[in-house]
């Protein structure tokens, strides 16, 4: 209805000046479009020839991915006459088919984003056009401008709600007569700052790749704006500053993100972008960085979740991966978290969030955090994460640099554990050392053991160290089944060896990856333990082979965009 009546209202006549394209797209991507083949939210649709809108639709995550229209930064960067005609073929039966307020791309935060392409990528569409179809499409831009102006504040706060407002602030800056939009939108922007960016830099979900699309919106929101002669919300400013150093912070050596509470690495060149648009040089110090410590030495950088999951709403996409890491050396990540699978559908979504789908400490059968019923979210239903570790401490050591001691009581309602990980990386980045403990700490957490062993004294209280490795690890056990051998294609050899407590096993994985078709196969490494006294201690070691150089050369690196 809101759409039906925005159509009503005065249409915009053009553009107050010329739009410049932003958003980053894949020339890959773009040429598997302009070929028949997409791929969105973790299907692939072969059709040839067929209009975009003529698809059969495998799941309501594919039908948004597809009125979010952000593939249209892809066949930008192709950029050729193929792209263009495709953009404009399916942006004007989209027009056609959706202006009267069909369909379900009708929501602010799709509208937002649909807004943000139609403006950057004006020039690609509007080529060739003759002015009936130019004024047809200014008359839609208006009308998703106005209905963003009524609808904005339906958008779920967090991402959503900054998708819906930076596109009403470009189309109120870029579209003539819109401009009365742009002052209540901008004060709205830096109201939302204020509630969603903390002191810190963070965001309630805890989503580094969520992050990232959050910072990048509002450098793009503050260049529409002062391009336009306009000065942003000082909110919106300070949300900018606090956001940066966070995200370098959480930057591996290779340049991607961190991998956690459902975040990717983050599309090809958009963190470097955001990045250099903020003008803030330098990490994040003192406090955690969004509830993730960061270890780094030489070409090492080690990335450790040190703080308790999301709750509420912020945490339907969240993963039990507390006291969880990642390892980058140099261009090569080596130890990964398996990754969100929500692209690969509900089973393989909620397999990504368990504890045993990270690099950490797990209880046989029970994560560190569970999840509760589904309830609805969106067109799907996500499961909120309903008991969470109640403790998370960090606590550095300052007598030795990259060394930090951290623990959870996410084990303790269930069987009386805490979890206690100790991790020290060498200042040249060749050797990470840690140490992990599950025990009962406390004299009651002792009598539920002691209730536990009672019932199973044999068994005790089994669990597993888990080390998941990235699929272009190549690794073996070594050393007669005491150690296992990680070769990296840069060259690297790294070596891990435990101190005999536990059972040492190298076993089957998976990489759970945005833009592929299915989960990689990979490996990961398995510490398998019991406790049977209150305590049991791992010590481990994970170090580059004496024979490895101090440094390494790249300069290749099989980057692709999906396994088509």
């Amino acid at each position: 209805m809101a759409a039906r009546l925005a159509a009503r209202g005065r249409p915009a006549t053009g553009f107050v000046s010329q739009p410049e394209p932003r958003s980053i797209g894949s020339f890959a991507r773009g040429r598997q479009l302009i070929a028949g083949n997409f791929l969105f939210a973790g299907f692939l649709i072969e059709g040839p020839g067929l209009s975009i809108w003529d698809l059969p639709m495998p799941d309501p995550s594919f039908e948004e991915a597809l009125h979010g229209c952000a593939w249209l930064d892809d066949l930008a960067a192709v950029g050729n006459r193929e792209a263009r005609i495709r953009a404009q073929d399916w942006v004007f039966d989209w027009i056609t088919r959706f202006s009267a307020g069909r369909g379900p791309g009708w929501t602010p935060d799709l509208t937002g984003r649909r807004l943000i392409r139609w403006i950057n990528h004006a020039i690609l569409l509007l080529n060739g056009r003759d002015r009936a179809a130019a004024e047809g499409f200014f008359r839609t831009l208006a009308q998703q401008t106005v209905f963003l102006s009524r609808r904005w504040k339906s958008a779920s706060p967090g991402l959503p709600r900054f998708e819906a407002l930076t596109g009403l602030i470009y189309a109120g800056v870029a579209l003539t007569g819109m401009e009365g939009h742009v002052g209540p939108a901008v004060a709205a922007l830096g109201r939302e700052c204020k509630a969603t960016v903390n002191a810190n830099g963070g965001i309630p979900t805890r989503n580094p790749e969520e992050l990232l699309e959050v910072l990048t919106l509002l450098i793009w929101t503050k260049e529409a704006l002062e391009a336009a002669g306009r000065r942003p919300d000082p909110a919106h400013l300070e949300a900018i500053l606090r956001i940066a150093p966070t995200l370098r912070a959480l930057r591996h050596a290779d340049g991607g993100l961190a991998r956690f509470h459902g975040g990717g690495r983050g599309l090809e060149g958009r963190l470097d972008q955001a990045l250099a648009g903020s003008g803030v040089r330098g990490l994040q110090t003192g406090d955690l960085a969004m509830g993730f410590a960061r270890l780094h030495g030489g070409r090492t950088t080690v990335i450790v979740d040190a703080a308790a999951p999301p709750k509420g709403e912020a945490s339907a996409n969240a993963h039990a991966s507390t006291l969880a890491f990642e390892m980058t050396s140099g261009r090569r990540p080596m130890i990964v978290n398996c990754g969100s699978g929500a692209a690969f559908g509900r089973e393989w979504h909620r397999a990504g969030r368990a504890t045993a789908s990270h690099s950490t400490l797990a209880i046989d059968g029970f994560s560190s955090s569970r999840l509760g019923p589904e309830r609805s979210f969106g067109k799907g239903a996500r499961a909120y994460l309903d008991a969470i570790p109640s403790e998370v401490w960090m606590r550095e050591d300052h007598d030795g640099e990259g060394s930090a001691l951290f623990g959870h009581n996410g084990y303790v309602a269930t069987h009386g554990m805490t979890h206690l990980r100790a991790l020290s990386l060498s200042p040249d980045g060749r050797v990470l050392e840690g140490e992990d403990t599950l025990g009962a700490m406390s004299a009651e957490d002792r009598r539920k053991f002691d209730q536990l062993l009672l019932k199973d004294p044999l068994n005790g209280v089994p669990f597993k160290l888990r080390f998941h490795l990235h699929p272009d690890a190549d690794a073996q056990l070594d050393m007669g089944g005491a150690a296992v051998s990680v070769a990296l294609k840069s060259g690297e050899l790294w070596v891990f060896r435990h101190d005999g407590t536990a059972d040492l096993t190298l076993e089957p994985s998976v990489y759970l990856e945005k833009g592929r078709l299915r989960p990689r196969a990979s490996l990961q490494i398995v510490l398998s333990a019991r406790v049977l006294d209150y305590a049991c201690q791992i010590g481990w070691t994970l170090a580059k082979a004496q024979a490895t150089p101090a440094a390494i050369r790249e300069t290749d690196r099989e980057d692709t965009d999906s396994d088509l």
